[in-house]
């Protein structure tokens, strides 16, 4: 039976490939999605995707995969910084949680210093651009083990 991972993806990340490609990258949304789907389906996990520029929608997604999903990639954009309810829906949900960043935060805005998530996730990668997600995967895989 394979494995399912949630891969969340928060507001405006459905603009990458052309919101601030200094920081962000030249990849789209669809590009990173793609190429961690056929990455993690080379370890034998099954990706299900949802992108979101709503808060309440990555909650109940969040929601409906306990039971469900092995795991949670969530990039969160800013509703890292100011979203207690995804993190409450996070607590809830006893797989593993990586939480990724394309850019590095700490190294940005002050605002952008606080994760309201890295208490209730297994791990947070930020910085290394589109390795971010290559390393989320990477943890998942060797938190679960192989499939």
């Amino acid at each position: 039976m394979t494995k399912e991972i949630l891969l969340l993806s928060g507001p405006n990340l459905d603009q990458l490939g052309t919101r601030s490609p200094e920081i962000y990258g030249p990849l789209t949304l669809v590009e990173h999605v793609d190429r961690f789907t056929k990455a993690a389906e080379d370890l034998g996990f099954g990706v299900r995707h949802l992108q979101s520029n709503f808060e309440g929608d990555l909650i109940e997604a969040v929601h409906a995969a306990r039971g469900r999903s092995q795991a949670i990639v969530i990039n969160a954009g800013a509703l890292t910084h100011t979203s207690w309810g995804i993190a409450d829906a996070l607590a809830m949900f006893e797989g593993v949680k990586i939480e990724v960043h394309l850019s590095n935060p700490a190294a940005r805005e002050p605002f952008r210093h606080v994760s309201t998530l890295a208490s209730v996730v297994n791990g947070s990668i930020a910085g290394f651009g589109a390795t971010s997600y290559s390393l989320a995967l990477d943890a998942v895989h060797h938190l679960l083990g192989p499939q």
